[in-house]
């Protein structure tokens, strides 16, 4: 035993200190007063005050997505750890590296069901990647620096540590990071090189390639989509990213072809419908890409490269599986084709791209203009225009159709920035994502694209955005609807908006005013552009409130069951849509 024992808080705030961690996002209860204590103690680490646990986590998700760092999050027992639970399924689907810290009653109240207790072990256990219940001081240091490694190594996540009081204040020792040896978790990075040959061999021989890539080209570093980039040159193939993806290729790249999926571009779902090769980057094949599995891709041989085994054939079945970061297997995959002969032949490669001129030539991102109403995609165009050419910007988004245009028509140059729910789909996620944002990048422009549904979702976030004096901006696209349900209820059911109209929305020009912040109105396209560059110029937080027709729905779009041969272009796709108001393909 050691002289220089320390508190169980104590060592916890060594061991994040140790790790790098320089920011907290939480929210104090009794069950983590000692922490907390701890934390007054101390200058190392900034501890950000949340309104609530679930901003939280969004805020250290925007913070890990932005830094490639990973988030932390400390909340209390009981229902501190249950609000927790909907951003750590997020992290979790979105493989975002997270270590969320909960309270939890003393040890040997565990099980009598005490004041704020909560099996949080066995509630998170389905939406974690790990979790740990710290019952002895002297696991404490070695489970930390394990939470980090797992949280950020292979396929990232997020990582709960239960803290019982008692262990807080017992005392222990200290364990640095360099005597923890992982034994049990190490993932493998370096692909087969056989089965990488395989692959060169595949894309050489195709007629019509394809690259799909995904948040895994983003999430293995910058490098990941720099060789991305260089794949795509060099072969010369075509490439579509996911939601998740955007960035990992520029949007100028003249190789790309748009988002892909349910409400991705013409061009990308055609060529993925019809291409003869597909390399799959750092993607998972979910359903919202891959649409109806018995005609997705029908003719093509397909690559799957990802850091998570259980990911290769769980819902597509591929004809090659590479286990690997996406960064290292590029690297040798670029490196195989620039040393032998392998090249895609030019007279087919030509052919193929002659064809996807053609769906590009559709315009299916085109829209109908108005002078009477703000179409939301010309809110984003407008947007996109006058910001695109600032050093430091960052978007995040809530859910719903605004995040679609987003996908569709802002056009992202560089990876980590877009910050957007992806996998679960969480309404609300945007605006503390965008402080966790603001707080990694203090001199950055960080825009919080939203409906004025999902906004209100984490409102409360506003008062830590003034606390902290975060110059986050709230671009509002307000159709009055919660949109995406509403479009659905239009295509799939009979136009009957049960409960998707909202009946009473705040003034959120008062709103911004009451929490200390610039709060606009903008009814007229006209008034569009000066609107934007006063927010942008604007030192303080803005809620930008921008009416928008709130009849417009988001096209092109995969219909619920069908093919990505079967898109739907418009309204006027509806009557003679192939999907029935269940949202089966009709044969």
């Amino acid at each position: 035993m050691s002289k220089n024992q320390m508190t169980g808080a104590e060592i916890l705030l060594k061991a994040l200190t140790d790790q790098g961690v320089d920011t907290v996002f939480g929210y104090p209860g009794g069950a983590v007063l000692p922490i907390y204590d701890e934390i007054f103690k101390q200058n190392k680490i900034k501890h950000i005050l949340v309104r609530q646990e679930g901003g939280a986590v969004h805020a250290a998700e925007g913070y890990a997505r932005s830094t490639g760092k990973t988030g932390v999050v400390l909340v209390t027992s009981g229902p501190g750890a249950t609000n927790a639970v909907t951003g750590l399924l997020d992290a979790m689907m979105d493989s975002i590296p997270l270590v969320c810290i909960c309270g939890q009653v003393p040890t040997h109240l565990i099980g009598n069901d005490a004041f704020q207790e909560a099996d949080t072990t066995g509630i998170t256990r389905p939406c974690t990647k790990h979790n740990y219940l710290i019952k002895d001081i002297d696991d404490l240091a070695r489970r930390v620096h394990e939470a980090f490694h797992v949280a950020s190594s292979g396929r990232p996540g997020p990582v709960v540590i239960d803290f019982p009081k008692d262990v807080t204040m017992a005392k222990g020792d200290y364990i640095p990071p360099t005597k923890v040896v992982h034994k049990s978790y190490n993932p493998q990075v370096k692909g087969d090189i056989g089965k990488i040959e395989e692959a060169v061999k595949i894309l050489s021989a195709a007629k019509k390639p394809l690259i799909y890539a995904g948040g895994g080209v983003i999430n293995s570093g910058p490098a990941a989509s720099q060789l991305l980039t260089q794949l795509v040159e060099a072969t010369g193939a075509p490439c579509t990213l996911t939601l998740m993806g955007l960035g990992a290729l520029a949007a100028s790249n003249k190789h790309f072809l748009g988002m892909v999926g349910m409400h991705g571009t013409y061009e990308a779902n055609m060529a993925m419908h019809d291409c003869d090769a597909m390399l799959c980057v750092g993607a998972r094949f979910d359903d919202r890409v891959t649409g109806r599995l018995d005609a997705f891709s029908p003719e093509s041989k397909k690559i799957h490269i990802d850091i998570d085994a259980s990911s290769i054939n769980k819902n597509v079945h591929v004809d090659l599986g590479i286990v690997g970061d996406v960064g290292h297997v590029l690297e040798d995959m670029i490196k195989i084709w620039k040393s032998g002969r392998n090249k895609v032949a030019d007279k087919a490669l030509g052919a193929w791209w002659k064809e996807i001129d053609g769906w590009r030539g559709r315009d299916c991102l085109s829209y109908g203009a108005s002078d009477k109403v703000i179409k939301p995609q010309y809110a984003i165009e407008r947007l996109y225009e006058l910001t695109k050419k600032q050093k430091d910007v960052y978007i995040t988004t809530e859910v719903g159709q605004h995040q679609m245009w987003v996908a569709q028509h802002y056009g992202f140059e560089e990876p980590n920035r877009l910050m957007t729910s992806g996998g679960l789909g969480t309404m609300g996620y945007g605006l503390p994502a965008a402080m966790g944002v603001q707080i990694a990048h203090p001199d950055a422009l960080v825009i919080d694209i939203a409906g004025e549904a999902s906004a209100l979702m984490n409102i409360q976030e506003l008062g830590t955005i003034a606390q902290y004096n975060l110059p986050v901006k709230v671009f509002i696209l307000n159709n009055q609807y919660m949109g995406m349900v509403r479009q659905w209820q239009e295509l799939l059911h009979g136009g009957r908006y049960s409960e998707s109209y909202s009946e009473a929305l705040p003034d959120f020009v008062k709103l911004a005013d009451a929490f200390g912040g610039v709060g606009m109105r903008v009814e007229a396209a006209d008034d569009l552009d000066d609107a934007i560059k006063e927010m942008n110029a604007t030192d303080k937080f803005v809620i930008m409130d921008i009416a928008v027709d709130p009849e417009e729905n988001c096209f092109p779009m995969i219909p619920s069951g069908a093919a990505h041969n079967e898109m739907l272009f418009g309204p006027e796709d509806k009557a003679a849509s192939p999907v029935s108001e269940e949202g089966m393909v009709l044969v």
